[in-house]
């Protein structure tokens, strides 16, 4: 999609390509019409000198000629009667050069005394005489130039207060897409009683704003809605389960027989993985809710990671795989330090589970202007492309992984703590393996 500033220039663009070739056709037409009405004079006064005239009767032509160059309202036309030779014969102008029969235009370079423009129409007046009859297009001296800069000027100022008109417009809509989008911002990263601020004065902006507010609230209602039922089912299983537990060991310790010791903890280890599957979902709910922005604080990521590299190491060796860490000597960040910490234990533990003997893991970090990337990779089978959305979805397990223990909870924990910190989990490519990343503000 292009961006309102390229819309913008595009159509400034268009506006003064239409605003020129506007203002060159009337400047044009305007000179058109003017030598079209200064024709139709010369014609008419060409008509008049040589009505009922016999041909090649210089002396009435020139009669006529004389009279019409004392009336008011012809004299300031010009004439000239010529020989076959072009010997001047007569006229109040005398032509340097011999214009063609017809109509034609005049110019300074003429060299005629008083005339910077016009027209000149020849015709024949018999036996050989020529009679040619001329008439200012510019009454005024300068007048062309000066009809030029007003036209450039009148459309000119069009111009200024339509690019006005524009740029006031361009800049109340990036402020009102600046609101919206400040907004989304805000509700991504949690605050969602953030709102769009509502013209006063009501009109359409006013009216996008209510909408899109109406939109946000319908839309905080049904996620408020389903957290609390997820909230409220993990909650309410919790105590049953913790009975239950408590329950199976009291019978485990008086167990009768090896077999039902067994069986008795094997019930008890699925009661454990199920009180750990609500905890991670009434973790991911109190974590999107977004509550915990009161313990960001500024932390050092690269000693966070090393702490966690270092706790599963023991692990890692004993599986036969390798993990180690890539990053600079420290790094501060701001965010939770016990979320963070989740995040990088859930995504490296499962790295771990989902690699075969000999793998190894990576955990680098590096920072970018105003963001640091918090990667873990693997070199093992990876996540194929399709299935990334559903790795990242609550309770989401590939079919390779169903028979691993788990509940496809570790991977959208670590993405809602990702976007909580203002990014997102973004699972790639490690060629092979899987690359998990997010980003992190670093601290000022």
């Amino acid at each position: 999609m292009q961006s309102l500033r390229t819309l913008t220039v595009a159509f400034l663009a268009l506006f003064a390509l239409a605003t020129g070739l506007t203002g060159y056709a009337t400047y044009t037409t305007a000179r058109r019409t003017i030598a079209m009405l200064v024709d139709r004079r010369i014609a008419a006064v060409a008509d008049t000198v040589l009505e009922d005239v016999a041909p090649g009767d210089r002396a009435t032509i020139l009669a006529r000629i004389d009279t019409l160059s004392r009336r008011r309202d012809t004299g300031d036309i010009g004439f000239e009667l010529i020989d076959p030779r072009g010997t001047w014969l007569g006229g109040n102008v005398a032509l340097p050069r011999r214009p063609p029969v017809g109509l034609s235009t005049l110019h300074g370079t003429d060299r005629i005394a008083g005339l910077s423009t016009g027209r000149a129409l020849v015709r024949d007046a018999g036996h050989g005489l020529r009679l040619a009859v001329i008439a200012e297009t510019e009454p005024v001296e300068g007048y062309g130039p000066v009809r030029l800069r007003n036209a450039v000027i009148g459309f000119g100022a069009i111009a200024l207060v339509v690019l006005g008109g524009t740029v006031m417009f361009g800049l109340l809509i990036r402020r009102r897409i600046g609101d919206m989008r400040s907004t989304a911002e805000a509700i991504v990263d949690g605050d969602l009683s953030r709102r769009v601020p509502v013209p006063a004065g009501g009109g359409a902006f006013a009216a996008q704003a209510v909408a899109f507010n109406h939109m946000l609230d319908r839309i905080v209602a049904l996620m408020t809605s389903l957290r609390h039922v997820s909230a409220d089912v993990a909650h309410d299983m919790r105590t049953p389960l913790a009975r239950l537990r408590a329950k199976l060991e009291r019978l485990a310790n008086d167990a009768t027989s090896t077999e039902q010791a067994a069986a008795l903890e094997d019930a008890i280890a699925q009661c454990d993985a199920l009180l750990a599957m609500f905890g991670a979902v009434l973790r991911i709910t109190e974590v999107e809710s977004g509550s915990r922005h009161a313990a960001f604080a500024t932390i050092d990521i690269v000693s966070l990671a090393a702490d966690v590299v270092d706790s599963l190491s023991p692990l890692a060796t004993k599986a036969g795989q390798y993990i180690a860490m890539d990053a600079p000597p420290a790094l501060t960040v701001t965010g939770d330090a016990g979320l963070l910490g989740q995040a990088l234990m859930n995504l490296a533990e499962n790295a771990l589970n989902h690699t075969p003997a000999g793998a190894r893991v990576r955990v680098s970090i590096h920072a970018t202007g105003e963001r640091a990337t918090v990667c873990v990779e693997d070199d093992g089978l990876g996540i194929a492309p399709a299935d990334r959305a559903l790795a990242l979805r609550r309770f989401g397990r590939l079919d390779a992984s169903r028979h691993r223990p788990g509940h496809g909870l570790g991977l959208p924990l670590a993405d809602a703590i990702a976007r909580l910190h203002g990014g997102a989990l973004v699972l790639d490519d490690a060629r092979p393996g899987l690359r998990a990343c997010f980003t992190l503000p670093v601290a000022n």
